[in-house]
């Protein structure tokens, strides 16, 4: 059922919290079809654990929701209580958004259904899916969209982020492709949201992030996209390599997606031993166009400099998203940070070949986005993602397994992030940017500020939803 709400304008300041009694959680396990956990319950540990493992955090209560009553529930509860209020799709929040201390996780994870409707190119799906859920639907029929380019990324983080992946240049960002999406507001109400109906929720959810409700529900644009050409391409650590792959972005069709990479050589047969460990440039490709083109993609991809080790082969399209599952597994610490750039100057470029060379660990490493292609073509106000104008998104930072280790990690990535301000905008894209840097949130959104702030007033003005990079209302 849809509603409509009118909320009122004024903001307010939340009330203090009042803990949940064993009896408030038995109450709610009545209302709820999930699971209700609380400290008190075995499984809390494992409940209680994100993605990032540098995020330990201790909620009062964990509610694993299995159907839009389950979050209406959860967040009826929350405010009931004062309780700070994190939700959690896919769990990769880098800043550790889905879950807190003290309060309560609306926890999707089990919500995960996809449905496809294989005539009108679109699908459904619930909002605890991963992309590999997601694509796994999909490819049998022989479609896709843009999702992350790694298959446990949840579809509800990258979504309202604005999501980029292996086919923006040709399909556009993730949130061009939503189509509607059924969300649980702050007061608990469920409405569904497209172009027709709150439209200015719809707008603000492409790319405003998880500031204005928990989508229980998105329903996304297909595209037909089976096999592909896809995988890495390694090249010596060459400032000249990524001079060239700019290049090669900027008369590519739309069809080759490029993603340029920084990291230390890994151990895999198709990299001779001798780079292994060692600082190295990689193109990860995915090339959606017709399998007659392949060789020149390939030569293409030997022009850019001494092609040290590849792998690049025909697959199904879900595979591409998957090579890299093994090196990013739950538990790493992770600290991260992001910036968009219009061009990447040879300023920028001598910054990442001078911080590629001192990477702090295997798991480390600098991703560059190309934004270009079809997401040109959506204006900078057509929806809340602001930066149509850029043309790279790059994501760096820290990845690593000893918490020891946490002090210099995160000195290295500010140091690299200070380093990179002069030749960069002074904004990046929210799903690449850590808990400290909520000062940067009115640049990351730029001109559309102001107008997500109102939308926020309008729909969650206590902000019920501020464990985000946060609008305050």
């Amino acid at each position: 059922m849809t509603t409509r709400t009118t909320p009122s304008t004024e903001p307010t300041q939340p009330a203090q919290p009042t803990q949940p009694t064993d009896l408030d959680l038995e109450l709610l396990r009545a209302t709820v079809r999930g699971e209700v956990i609380g400290p008190a319950d075995p499984s809390y540990d494992e409940a209680r654990r994100v993605y990032n493992a540098i995020h330990d955090r201790s909620p009062a209560v964990v509610v694993r929701a299995v159907n839009a009553g389950d979050v209406i529930a959860a967040v009826r509860f929350a405010r009931d209580h004062a309780l700070p209020l994190a939700v959690r799709g896919g769990s990769h929040a880098v800043a550790g958004y889905g879950t807190c201390d003290g309060g309560l996780v609306a926890d999707l994870t089990r919500m995960r259904a996809v449905r496809v409707d294989p005539a009108a190119r679109t699908a459904r799906a619930e909002g605890g899916c991963t992309w590999g859920d997601f694509n796994h639907a999909t490819h049998a029929f022989g479609l896709a969209t843009t999702g992350g380019v790694v298959s446990t990324t949840g579809i509800g983080g990258l979504t309202l982020g604005g999501g980029m992946g292996n086919l923006s240049r040709r399909c556009g960002l993730t949130c061009d492709n939503l189509l509607s999406a059924d969300v649980v507001t702050a007061e608990g109400a469920f409405v569904t949201c497209d172009a027709g109906h709150h439209p200015d929720l719809f707008w603000a959810l492409r790319g405003g992030g998880g500031n204005f409700g928990i989508v229980t529900s998105f329903e996304y644009r297909l595209h037909p996209v089976s096999d592909i050409l896809g995988g890495p391409t390694f090249y010596p650590l060459d400032g000249d390599v990524a001079r060239a792959w700019t290049g090669l972005n900027a008369e590519a069709p739309e069809e080759l997606n490029t993603l340029f990479a920084v990291l230390l050589g890994p151990q895999v047969p198709f990299l001779p031993e001798r780079w292994h460990g060692r600082p190295v440039c990689a193109v990860l490709t995915c090339f959606s166009g017709p399998a007659d083109k392949d060789d020149t993609v390939r030569a293409r991809l030997g022009a850019l400099g001494p092609v040290i080790g590849q792998y690049l082969d025909r697959m199904p399209y879900p595979v591409i998203n998957t090579l890299f599952d093994e090196d990013l597994p739950p538990g790493l610490y992770h600290y991260w940070k992001g910036n968009f750039s219009r061009e990447l100057t040879d300023g920028a470029i001598d910054v990442h070949m001078k911080y590629g060379a001192t990477i702090p660990s295997m798991e480390s490493d600098t991703v560059i986005f190309p934004i270009d292609g079809a997401c040109h073509r959506v204006g900078g106000e057509d929806t809340a993602f602001a930066y149509r104008d850029a043309s790279y998104s790059a994501a760096f930072g820290a990845s690593y397994k000893d918490p020891a280790d946490t002090g210099h990690n995160v000195a290295w990535t500010r140091a690299y992030d200070a380093a990179l301000r002069p030749h960069t905008e002074e904004a990046g894209y929210i799903n690449f940017m850590d808990a400290d840097d909520q000062a940067r949130v009115r640049a990351n959104y730029r001109q559309n500020y102001d107008r997500l702030r109102a939308v926020k007033r309008q729909y969650d003005p206590e902000n019920v939803f501020r464990i985000n990079h946060n609008i305050a209302p």
